[in-house]
């Protein structure tokens, strides 16, 4: 099992930066999947037990200007690995100005990440800083866990509006409620509504579209037949999805949820070569 990469490009060094940085804020630990042509960052909390997933998906050819992986076996060449994210985004913290940086797979007292940041000095000789993050190795009868979680099948699916605004919206709501509603149709509107004995606030969002999704290819959703103006809502732990709108730093080109009705709200971020989807569940 062998794995080592190298970025060079400065952009795309810090394009994957922001993308851990954001990993590190959703996730104590994850699993980093490492397939030939991707990088999987993958968290599977049981849905089932209220926890939040995420599938995190990047193509290596847009960050690594050499990428070069050996998995377990022939038949089955991947990797999966339990790691901190936090740890990782820490390391290429100091990686800012690098003229490049390597990460390599090494065992020496115990699996870790080598991440070796090559700094620009003012001799000839070039400055290393090397940081080892420890892993653990998910051997291959468990991969199963960590298998992509399929779209649920939902009532409606609208563009979200500008994450920004959706964040301080959400930051000034948290501070009222612990939980959050959010209900949406087909008609391009969505509501994120507190209520509590106290108070109800809501916010109204107009005229965000809904993709054109599942007619094409077959797979029908609930949304099918759906009277338009009719709300699908969902009750989620507040918290949750401040983390998520807190953490974004890759700016999606393209935002959007699908919401199954009391049951999951799952969001898809997309931008140009990196998509990430998370789910909350419903509270009860």
């Amino acid at each position: 099992m062998r794995f080592r990469a190298k970025i060079v490009d400065l952009a795309c060094l810090n394009h994957f930066s922001r993308v851990i940085n954001t990993i590190a804020k959703l996730a104590k630990t994850c699993t980093l999947r490492l397939t030939v042509g991707k990088l999987y960052f993958i968290l599977s909390d049981k849905v089932a037990n209220g926890g939040v997933s995420m599938w995190c998906e990047l193509c290596q050819g847009n960050f690594f200007d050499e990428f070069q992986m050996e998995g377990v076996a022939a038949e089955h060449n991947e990797i999966y690995l339990e790691l901190v994210p936090e740890n990782l985004s820490r390391a290429l913290k100091t990686a800012q100005s690098a003229k490049a940086v390597k990460i390599k797979l090494t065992n020496k007292h115990c699996p870790c990440l080598r991440v070796a940041v090559e700094l620009p000095s003012l001799s000839s000789s070039s400055r290393i800083v090397t940081h080892d993050i420890p892993v653990g190795v998910i051997p291959r009868r468990l991969w199963n866990d960590f298998r992509e979680p399929s779209v649920p099948d939902f009532d409606v699916s609208i563009y979200l509006p500008v994450l920004k605004t959706m964040k301080s919206v959400v930051e000034r709501m948290k501070n009222l409620s612990n939980s959050i509603v959010i209900e949406a149709n087909l008609s391009g509107e969505m509501n994120l509504k507190i209520e509590t004995d106290l108070v109800s606030v809501t916010t109204h969002f107009k005229d965000l579209g809904n993709p054109p999704w599942a007619s094409e290819d077959g797979c029908q959703s609930s949304a099918q037949g759906r009277d338009l103006e009719s709300m699908a809502e969902a009750r989620i732990d507040i918290k949750k999805l401040q983390q998520l709108l807190a953490g974004q730093q890759v700016n999606p080109t393209k935002a959007l949820c699908n919401i199954v009705s009391k049951r999951i709200v799952h969001f898809i971020l997309l931008h140009e070569d990196v998509s990430l989807q998370y789910f909350i569940p419903a509270l009860a």
